[in-house]
């Protein structure tokens, strides 16, 4: 059953009708409710709403799309319960894939800073015919503001609790013979929401981010066009959250660090000279250096009786990423079998190279464990898709993507392992519309990802010769494929006061790739397995209306159902019929948006979740929660003022769990730990329009 809160009728701010927003993730540009796939749109009022400076603050209005934390920020995503929760030594393989300003940020979700985005778009179900292995279960696309033909930008000064301070500016024009540019800056930083009582510290968990962007379009020649990017991120954050108490008291001694380095460019070089069709040509580069630690006892020397024990771990990563894209557009239909067909072809490679060097120190005996990997992974695909208009009404459209991966690992254990596969994915969608405005649509599609290593699991020595073998059964996994049935409903009416978009949604996994834990002959060993499938059925509806000229109301709503097939786990749990990680029954985000004067606008809105599962390796669970958000935003002239609130009712709500013995003081009694999401947060924000 729904929480009352659901039923609460919030205040959102809007000057504008129901906007009519064109996606960019599509082959071809469209409007939202012109593509045949369940598919939200954050514009920038949006996250402006909720003051969304990290796409953390703003993930829980999207239905069906969770985050796990275990780091300073949100870095993994669940799309409909799939998607990845964590890494520590072994390489990963995005489910969820993250694309900025057209580069491939996937696995790297604390580089989705919100500053100057025009808009998120965010697609759930399988986008592997689109996007390759990262987009299996969904994909985020998160654009730049486009510069203008005219100047114009804007300056941010903002201040919140917790020692919160940020700045920024965004600029744009014309440079001439140059092209278009826009340029944008940003910095925040603050004290973060725990306490060291210990060592009477209230910054262990703080935050400093920054960013810049730089996006240049440039006409080089007659149907010659030219996009560069450039892209700077820095993250130098604390790490101090999970507390023996369950508390935001944390113990650690030793607190640990959460920093990132990326740096990424893109190049895309478009010719629109041939009669029938477009060329893109498009090479990027990221390059991304991380560190994360953490105190690994949680707590200090003495806490306990005779308690002498104290460690830490550290994980430094290096990533580099070179991305080719090659694609041939139709700009005119041609005639296939008496129908007028739209078509794509394209070729794609990726090659990507990660180095890690994990350091996992006893301070009390100083034995120093060090590990070194090297993961390199490359990729090349081949796809086309095809519309075909079987009607002015009718729409048919057939998509094949066919990606073959080579990854190869070594490690300083001697570990070396090369794998090998071609993956198959793509959609098939009818689409009907009827009337201008309105679109049904029945599509079918599959999505996969790449398989895998145990590196772990692998490297562990043991002198259990059944335990040895257990491990080696287990050393790598198979790729998985998710294949979705999806039928929906998109209509805005004439006056533009009504949208609505409803996916009724059933999927199947095959090859499951679940993580496991074991814990024997003092050996505790994280690795993933393939369990045999998964069910996950579902419903998501974005509803806008105005109930006066001047109130809006919205509700956006995601209901899903997950069942695991054919996975027990290492301790002899039956998951078989149990609900997948990180997949709420229930996520709902709705309010009223109310312009109250010419110049003054209010915004309240809730969001509600149901409980989930942290784990598919544990059935401890997080509890459903309901957050109060609201803002009020006053306009005078070139200035905007922002009076902002998030989670006002300051509920406790957890963003990640573990469990298992880590607490001297109760002799490491098994217990459910938890991260705690964000507080009660209170800011004003200054915009000054250019």
């Amino acid at each position: 059953m729904l929480s009352p809160a659901l039923l609460f009728v919030a205040a959102v701010a809007a000057d504008d009708p129901v906007e009519r927003i064109a996606v960019q993730g599509q082959y071809r540009s469209l409007y939202v409710n012109e593509a045949p796939t369940s598919v939200s749109v954050l514009t920038s009022d949006a996250i402006g709403q909720r003051h969304g400076t990290h796409m953390e603050d703003v993930l829980n209005v999207v239905p069906n799309l969770n985050f796990s934390s275990g780091s300073s920020r949100a870095r993994f995503l669940q799309i409909r319960g799939i998607g990845e929760r964590s890494q520590f030594v072994d390489p990963i393989n995005p489910s969820v894939g993250i694309l900025i300003d057209g580069i491939n940020y996937s696995g790297l979700g604390q580089a989705a800073q919100l500053f100057d985005i025009s808009q998120v778009e965010v697609y759930r179900g399988p986008q592997s015919g689109r996007f390759g292995a990262d987009g299996m279960a969904g994909m985020l696309i998160l654009e730049s503001t486009k510069a203008r033909d005219k100047f114009d930008g804007f300056w941010q000064l903002g201040a919140a609790n917790y020692g919160a301070v940020e700045g920024g500016f965004a600029a744009g024009g014309e440079l001439g013979a140059l092209g278009r540019a826009r340029l944008s800056v940003y910095q925040q930083a603050d004290d973060g929401f725990t306490e060291n009582t210990y060592l009477q510290r209230d910054d262990t968990q703080s935050r400093s981010e920054r960013i810049a962007r730089f996006n240049l379009w440039t006409d080089i020649a007659d149907h010659w066009q030219l996009r560069s990017t450039a892209h700077l991120y820095r993250q130098d954050n604390g790490y101090d959250a999970f507390s023996l108490d369950n508390t935001r008291q944390t113990l650690s001694d030793e607190p640990g660090e959460d920093d990132a380095t990326m740096k990424a460019a893109r190049m895309a070089l478009t010719y629109s000279g041939a009669e029938t069709h477009e060329t893109v040509f498009s090479y990027s580069v990221l390059s991304a250096d991380t560190l994360y630690s953490y105190d690994e006892d949680w707590s200090y020397v003495g806490i306990a009786p005779g308690w002498e024990y104290s460690s830490t771990d550290a994980y430094w990563r290096e990533r580099l990423d070179h991305t080719l894209e090659a694609r041939w557009l139709s700009t005119q239909p041609i005639d296939l079998m008496g129908l007028s067909t739209d078509w794509v072809i394209g070729w794609y490679h990726l090659s990507r190279a990660e180095n890690l060097r994990r350091e996992f120190m006893n301070w009390d005996t100083y034995a120093d464990d060090m590990f070194n990997s090297d993961y390199e992974s490359k990729r090349h695909a081949l796809y086309g898709e095809i519309t075909q208009y079987l009607s002015d009404q009718w729409q048919l459209t057939t998509g094949l993507r066919l990606e073959r991966y080579r990854n190869v690992y070594q490690d300083s254990n001697t570990v070396g392992v090369k794998l090998r596969d071609t993956m198959l994915g793509g959609r098939v969608s009818l689409s009907y519309s009827p009337a201008f405005g309105q679109m049904a649509y029945l599509t079918w599609s599959r999505g996969y990802k790449t398989g895998g290593v145990n590196a772990e699991a692998l490297g562990k020595a043991t002198d259990n010769p059944e335990l040895e073998d257990f491990l080696l059964q287990r050393s790598s996994f198979a790729p998985e494929y998710l294949t979705s049935l999806e039928a929906g409903y998109k209509y805005i009416n004439v006056d533009d006061t009504l949208s609505l978009n409803v996916a009724l949604f059933a999927q199947n996994r095959d090859d499951v790739q679940l993580k496991s834990w074991i814990n024997r002959a003092q050996t505790f060993i994280g690795y993933i397995e393939n369990a045999a499938g998964g069910k996950v059925y579902g419903l998501e509806t974005e509803l806008n209306v105005a109930l006066t000229p001047k109130v809006w109301w919205f509700a956006n709503v995601g209901l899903l159902n997950t069942k695991i097939e054919g996975f027990v786990t290492e301790d002899g749990i039956d998951m078989e019929g149990r609900d997948q990680a990180h997949a709420p029954g229930y996520q709902v985000n709705t309010g009223i948006n109310w312009q109250v004067t010419e110049n003054l606008s209010a915004t309240v809105q809730v969001d509600s979740k149901d409980s989930f599962y942290f784990s598919d390796s544990h059935n401890s669970q997080s509890e459903s929660y309901n957050l109060l958000h609201a803002s009020l935003q006053w306009q005078v002239d070139a200035w905007r003022i922002t009076l902002w609130g998030r989670n006002l009712t300051d509920e406790d709500y957890a963003t990640r769990g573990f469990y298992f013995g880590n607490d001297p003081r109760d002799e490491y009694q098994p217990t459910t730990y938890v991260q705690w999401g964000e507080p009660r947060r209170v800011g004003i924000t200054f915009n000054y329009a250019m």
